[in-house]
């Protein structure tokens, strides 16, 4: 989202949106483009290009890309960050299985194939085929809404989709195979991808929660201030909504590195906790000054880091701009960081739902409940003494689910500590352009000026995104905190996963 092939499918939602992002190569398809995701046009057919090389190309980002990116971003907004996940992981670790049975010694993660001759991965050409094969079974398992769109992709690069072969000795069976495994594996895995939990039968809802969730206060009734608070939001014109916690069953999926998600357990969040007084003020005051300070540099940097397409592709997208990787390897990566990402939001979700903490908005409208305060005053306003402090917003839109840990910080966290370790170093040298009044929730004002956010190390950038979540004021520090550690860890074990599939030492993956 999580990654850098998601992020490149950005240059491929609509030409209209590929015409706004530039024509720079690969860093224009990281870097977010300024404009909305949300109008995303229905998947249209490719524009004609030229004959993919099968022998030398890379399927899954010269294929696939002008296919799935117009799918992908009418289905999810980029802050749909669990959903955005799934689809990111699903889509990766089925490339992984489908090239382990031509890599010397890799075994797939759903599908132990049987190894194929050394002369057949002289070129890329099995691989390629193996991988479209298999990214056409899971397309068809979570976005099956666009099933022609996935029989144009095959057929662009004049392959048949009506072929269902499972032959392990031929790429297209391979890659079926691989890709079946997967989504066999994944409909069922407890996130409901196929609203069908309990044995649903009819009037299917997919991803709805089946966890019982309800949250302690209403959007209208404040009733304890230590907990979460669903927010009333906009969709404009008038049209107003009230929040609901996005997924909580995501915390019952089953994750790759470890088995269970209690083992990442973060401490309780003390300052969240309303009859602590002292502390909880001063979260709250701390979190006014911060808003009433905002630079341009932390409202860019917030914003950045919101959308999940472009942010979680950075770190991967420089890596492979700053190497030159083969298609093993930039497949490899890929699977690290979609395996890190994927298990740190199943820990995270996991304590949002054990503390189900307070969110900023609700705790300084509880504090200063009649008062004004100073902070920054929305869109365009600038600092202003005499806010209500009923009337007090985050920078950002508050995100649709409780505030402790930070998932964004989480998901960071993990898939630079993954990916990292995979390369051997901490150097990533990125540049990230943004021109003066790009920004979308402060267009034609944000930044006064064009400005130039970067990282010299994935450290820094890590180290950013956590922060961008307490610039946006959507986070208060200590969820932040507990979030690098909880990542870090989780990336270590992530990294460790994916080796023992690349080395030949991992069992075969069981659904439960």
């Amino acid at each position: 989202m999580q990654d850098y092939w998601l992020a490149r499918l950005r240059q491929h939602a609509t030409s209209r949106r590929s015409v706004l992002l530039g024509a720079a190569g690969a860093g224009a398809g990281l870097a977010l483009s300024g404009t909305s995701t949300a109008s995303a046009a229905a998947p249209t057919t490719a524009a004609a290009e030229p004959a993919f090389d099968f022998d030398t190309g890379n399927a899954a980002e010269e294929v696939l890309g002008p296919f799935a990116g117009p799918a992908v971003y009418a289905t999810v907004a980029p802050s749909d960050a669990t959903l955005i996940i799934r689809f990111a992981n699903m889509l990766e670790l089925c490339w992984f299985d489908a090239i382990a049975p031509y890599h010397p010694t890799a075994v797939g993660i759903y599908t132990q194939l049987p190894r194929r001759p050394r002369a057949e991965a002289a070129t890329n050409r099995n691989k390629n085929i193996a991988i479209l094969y298999a990214s056409f079974r899971v397309f068809n398992s979570v976005m099956p809404q666009y099933a022609q769109t996935w029989r144009e992709m095959l057929q662009s690069v004049d392959l048949d989709p009506a072929d269902d072969s499972t032959d392990p000795s031929t790429p297209v069976g391979i890659g079926n195979l691989a890709g079946k495994g997967l989504a066999a594996a994944r409909e069922h895995d407890g996130m409901n991808q196929l609203g069908d939990h309990g044995g649903r039968v009819y009037n299917r809802q997919p991803y709805t929660d089946y966890t019982g969730y309800r949250p302690r206060n209403t959007a209208y009734e404040l009733t304890d201030a230590s907990h979460w608070q669903p927010a009333i939001v906009t969709k404009g014109n008038g049209i107003f909504q009230v929040q609901q916690f996005v997924t909580p069953q995501l915390q019952h999926v089953t994750p790759y590195s470890y088995t269970d998600p209690r083992e990442f357990l973060v401490p309780a969040p003390t300052a969240s906790n309303h009859r602590n007084k002292a502390a909880y003020k001063a979260q709250v005051d701390a979190m006014l000054a911060t808003s009433a300070g905002l630079t341009d540099e932390q409202k860019t940097k917030a914003e950045f880091f919101d959308d999940k397409f472009a942010s979680l592709g950075l770190a991967v997208g420089a890596a492979i701009q700053n190497r030159e990787l083969g298609l093993d390897e930039w497949v490899h990566l890929h699977a690290v960081a979609e395996t890190a990402t994927f298990d740190a939001a199943i820990a995270a979700w996991y304590n949002k739902n054990v503390y189900d903490s307070v969110r900023p908005f609700t705790a300084i409208r509880h504090v200063y409940q009649g008062q004004k305060v100073t902070a920054w005053g929305g869109p365009g306003k600038g600092t202003v003494r005499d806010l209500p402090a009923e009337q007090w917003r985050a920078y950002l839109l508050v995100a649709d689910h409780s505030e402790y840990p930070s998932g964004s910080t989480a998901l960071c966290a993990a898939e630079v500590q993954a990916a990292r370790r995979y390369l051997g170093t901490d150097q990533v040298r990125f540049r990230f352009e943004r021109k003066a009044g790009s920004s979308l929730i402060e267009p034609g004002i944000t930044p006064r000026e064009d400005l130039v956010l970067s990282w010299d190390t994935w450290t820094d950038w890590m180290h950013d995104c956590g922060m961008s979540r307490y610039w946006g004021g959507v986070h208060f520090p200590a969820a932040i905190q507990a979030s690098w550690e909880m990542g870090r860890k989780i990336g270590d074990r992530a990294f460790e996963f994916v080796q023992r599939q690349i080395n030949g030492e991992a069992v075969l993956r069981t659904r439960r």
